[in-house]
């Protein structure tokens, strides 16, 4: 499924760039499938995708699928970059992300 308001091949090229098993990098991400420059309310739809269980948090499972989300062919993320991108995202460190620290992620 592809987010509103993203260029496809912009996409394509943020996913390309990290299709290698440990060569996710959520900042550079961001950058370029063109989410780091939408607006807060994109920013927030994003994360609503990303929150497939509408719990109000991104968890470790969800993360782990979060390429998916933007396109349904592209691979999980490995426990080690999931580690990485919860621990970057949770900064008040209660294993989960919310929808303020997603957005603070996606404009880092």
């Amino acid at each position: 499924m592809a987010f509103a308001g993203l260029n496809e091949a912009e996409v394509k090229a943020a996913l390309d760039g990290c299709a290698a098993a440990d060569s996710f990098d959520y900042k550079k991400f961001f950058k370029a499938c063109g989410l780091a420059s939408k607006s807060a309310d994109d920013v927030k739809k994003a994360f609503a995708i990303i929150d497939q269980d509408n719990s109000g948090f991104i968890e470790e499972e969800e993360l782990k699928l979060f390429l998916q989300n933007f396109s349904a062919s592209a691979r999980a993320l490995t426990d080690k970059e999931t580690k990485a991108f919860l621990a970057a995202g949770d900064s008040d460190g209660d294993g989960k992300i919310g929808v303020d620290e997603f957005a603070a992620l996606v404009k880092a």
